[in-house]
């Protein structure tokens, strides 16, 4: 299966064979259009004035202003009490929920260490990724620009994987997510932004496992930028770490089943980077919360159970639909591509002709890198469909759908695979092209309602259980506050 990875040319050297436009006029255009695509998520975003929507992005703006001006890790009480200070006589970026955010207006989701010290309760990644940010004065770039990272690994992964225009339509189906859309709006929430890190790495590990005509050093650093990107979005979310791990087993098992797949050397660099991370987030963990596998959330606050399967598939499928059409596309791929893959095997197609040779050597190399996004999706939403908080009834998409998104990048890249898969049927160029530009504008137009509808949800039900109040000692670091009924405080990283 991973020996598939580099077996026979890939649709982009496929594609250069045949006749037309020049490659540079054509790369030109297929940028032109991704550049569009972005264009239009980013106007959608920034048509719409910003808010503070749970509390989740008013404990993670404490975090980021907290950094900015010069506090890295954690506070003391006397200095998370200025900040609640500061952040309650500033204008802010956004309004207010409908609930009371917290005992002191804007500082809620924090916990007291057992030192006396506070911190956010949340993963502490994304206040690094964005203070720079903050600090310019333009924190609604942030999570843009982390998407645009993201459009650029899925570009250059899905046309070296799928040739022409597949970089082009796997930038506009990332884009076109409504979920998409309504995570790159909400600034000081993560969630966009380590999907976006997530799709890069993707992209770029894709890119270099299959440029053989590349040179050693460039698919090496690709591999390397791929796999610190990933490295990235875990330290955002640390529940990303089954990407990594997908990531950590898939490259020494196409190193094992095809050599020339792997650069040389290039496993050293990309494998001592992950133990690299490893070993810094431990020592980081151990340094603030006192313990390497440690974190801002108490024991037993975030949960997963097995018997939070059934109630979640019957919830959440309307939610993720609607507010990721473009899965229905990558389950679409998936199966095709191992239907596929199975009709050429039975039909022995590699021994019948040249052409079949060459035919099933592509369906080996799309099964290979198939499986390997999937294995990618299905970590992901496999780990939150047996999340306890959602496994309950009125919880919204806007609530819901942010546990699942760091998968759209690989759901972008199947989907690429099934559009351009037929588009190509018609065998002209013209319609491909039509047959393209008509499913991602669909997408779009879904997106972009989607994003409408949860824009305008607000919390509701009354004020938010307090976990502690600031000044006092709460034992064991936090106190619990009873569980938030639906439209209360959103829980996870």
């Amino acid at each position: 299966m991973s020996g598939a990875v580099s077996a026979g040319p890939t649709a982009g050297q496929q594609a250069a064979r045949r006749p037309g436009p020049s490659a540079g006029c054509l790369l030109r255009t297929e940028i032109l259009l991704a550049l569009a695509a972005f264009a239009v998520l980013c106007i959608a975003v920034l048509a719409a004035a910003p808010q503070l929507v749970e509390p989740d992005d008013y404990a993670y703006r404490a975090s980021i202003v907290a950094l900015t001006d010069g506090h890295p890790l954690t506070l003391s009480t006397a200095q998370v009490t200025a900040l609640a200070a500061q952040l309650n006589h500033a204008a802010g970026p956004g309004g207010a929920v409908s609930a009371s955010p917290g005992p002191l207006g804007s500082i809620v989701q924090w916990v007291q260490l057992p030192g006396g010290r506070w911190i956010s309760e949340k993963d502490p990644g994304y206040p690094f990724l964005a203070a720079p940010f903050q600090f310019l004065g333009i924190i609604r770039v942030a999570p843009l620009f982390y998407g645009a990272l993201g459009c650029l690994g899925l570009f250059f992964g899905a046309r070296r994987w799928l040739g022409r225009y597949g970089g082009t339509v796997a930038v506009g189906l990332f884009c076109s997510s409504g979920a998409a859309l309504l995570f790159a709006w909400r600034d000081y929430m993560p969630t966009f932004t380590d999907a976006s890190l997530i799709a890069a790495g993707t992209g770029a590990l894709l890119w270099a496992l299959l440029a053989g005509e590349a040179t050693t050093r460039r698919r090496t650093w690709a591999g390397l930028l791929g796999f610190l990107a990933i490295e990235a979005a875990v330290f955002a979310r640390y529940t990303n770490i089954v990407v990594l791990g997908c990531a950590v087993l898939a490259v020494p098992a196409v190193r094992w089943r095809r050599p020339a797949s792997v650069p040389r050397g290039a496993l050293r660099w990309w494998l001592g980077s992950v133990v690299l991370f490893a070993v810094g987030v431990a020592a980081f963990d151990d340094l603030v919360y006192g313990g390497p596998f440690k974190s801002g959330y108490r024991p037993g606050e975030i949960t997963f159970s097995l018997g939070a399967i059934g109630p979640n598939l019957r919830y959440l499928p309307r939610h993720l639909i609607a507010a990721m059409p473009m899965l229905v596309l990558g389950l679409a791929a998936l199966a095709w591509i191992i239907a596929r893959w199975v009709k050429l095997r039975r039909a022995g197609g590699e021994q019948a002709s040249p052409a079949g040779g060459e035919q099933a050597g592509g369906a080996r190399r799309d099964l290979a890198v198939g499986l390997a996004l999937a294995a990618a999706w299905f970590s992901v939403w496999g780990l939150y469909a047996a999340y306890t908080w959602t496994a309950m009834p009125g919880l919204s998409s806007l609530q819901d759908v942010r546990f699942y998104l760091p998968a759209i990048g690989p759901i972008a890249l199947l989907g690429a695979w099934l559009v351009m898969r037929v588009a190509r049927l018609p065998r002209r160029a013209s319609l491909a092209a039509v047959t393209s530009a008509a499913v991602v504008a669909a997408m779009f137009g879904l997106g972009i309602w989607s994003f409408t509808n949860m824009r305008a949800f607000r919390l509701g039900g009354g004020p938010m259980p307090a976990r502690c109040n600031i000044g006092q000692h709460c034992p064991g670091g936090v106190t619990p506050g009873p569980r938030a009924a639906p439209g209360g405080p959103a829980k996870g990283n």
